[in-house]
């Protein structure tokens, strides 16, 4: 009962959240240089046709009532019409998001497991040699960018020793399935074609990897920081004087609490690598979210431009309430004072 009065209490704040959100978006939208109207007709389209289609999508109207009738469409699902692919908005956030959103997941996957595992390792050995090498790995994954990254293994793993696939979501001859969730992974295992399933796999690894880098080198940081730091506690030292075997205390009493920071920043790296997965999503040809909104910026697509960023911001707003709930699991304490301040 508790957890669904928090759930509904960060909902609402929420809407506010996004409408304040709207707002933002769609003036730095209207006010980015260049006529949109201009640029989805063409630079030699005629006057007579570009004033029609600024009447079409209200730009002689003052910015407000422009607003009005965006907000309108919105919260009924209708976006407008894409400058640039000359479909529905919506239909195009359908096709895209499920892509971008399976390869996030995927990189999540990779993240939590290598992260924190690399993290529960080099804590355990502590200023060891294991220690110091994963250290000096995690340093070189934060400061690279993902794109070096993705470059780096489309060259070593895809052409050079042909490992893995390096472009799109299957391979040529094998047949799509039915679109049923968007997932490529699960729309295979839905339409039980076993190998179009272990192929779309097979092409998840290396732009999820690419991705997964740099928060898989900053959960590994988190981790071990945490970890050490609640090596000296007190119920620790308590565990292994009783004779508790040392597995147990590393996996049930010390990786827990030290988990909470690094859930936080898990949530936020998921989130932040949805909307950051622009290049990835161009190197490896995937057709993402990220690089449609890439490209409907480039084009000053108005549009589309709005209804992925306010997509994105649904999707941080969701996994900040998901993380939440996490690390009040994970803690109890945490989540009781959080009800109390709200």
């Amino acid at each position: 009962m508790k957890t669904l009065s928090f759930i509904g209490r960060r909902s609402f704040h929420a809407i506010f959240v996004l409408f304040g959100l709207s707002i933002v978006i769609f003036i730095i939208a209207r006010i980015m240089p260049g006529d949109p109207a201009r640029v989805a007709v063409g630079a030699r389209a005629p006057d007579w046709v570009v004033d029609n289609l600024r009447e079409q999508m209200h730009l002689n109207d003052p910015l407000p009532v422009q607003y009005f009738y965006w907000l309108t469409d919105a919260v009924q699902g209708d976006f407008g019409i894409s400058l640039v692919t000359r479909r529905s908005v919506a239909q195009d956030i359908k096709e895209f998001f499920p892509a971008s959103l399976e390869l996030a997941l995927f990189a999540l996957i990779i993240t939590a497991t290598l992260g924190i595992g690399l993290g529960t390792l080099s804590a355990r050995h502590k200023d060891k040699f294991l220690d110091n090498f994963v250290r000096v790995i995690s340093y070189m994954g934060v400061v690279t960018p993902s794109f070096i990254f993705a470059i780096i293994f489309l060259l070593l793993f895809g052409y050079v020793l042909g490992w893995f696939p390096t472009i799109g979501r299957l391979s040529e001859g094998i047949q799509r399935p039915p679109p049923v969730t968007g997932f490529m992974t699960i729309d295979t295992l839905l339409a039980g074609d076993i190998p179009a399933f272990f192929d779309s796999v097979h092409h998840l690894v290396l732009p999820a990897l690419a991705l997964a880098m740099g928060s898989m080198a900053q959960e590994a940081r988190i981790t071990r920081a945490s970890m050490s730091e609640n090596l000296s506690k007190d119920y620790i030292a308590s565990s292994r004087a009783f004779g508790v075997p040392e597995r147990t205390v590393t996996g049930r009493f010390l990786l827990k609490p030290s988990l909470i920071a690094t859930i936080s920043i898990l949530g936020l790296d998921f989130a932040a690598g949805l909307a950051n997965a622009f290049l990835v999503e161009l190197i490896f040809v995937w057709p993402g979210l990220s690089r449609y909104g890439m490209n409907a910026i480039l084009r000053k697509d108005l549009n589309a431009i709005s209804a992925v960023i306010l997509i994105l911001g649904i999707v941080f707003i969701i996994v900040n309430i998901v993380v939440d709930l996490t690390v009040a699991r994970l803690d109890p304490r945490i989540g009781l004072r959080s009800a109390r301040s709200d």
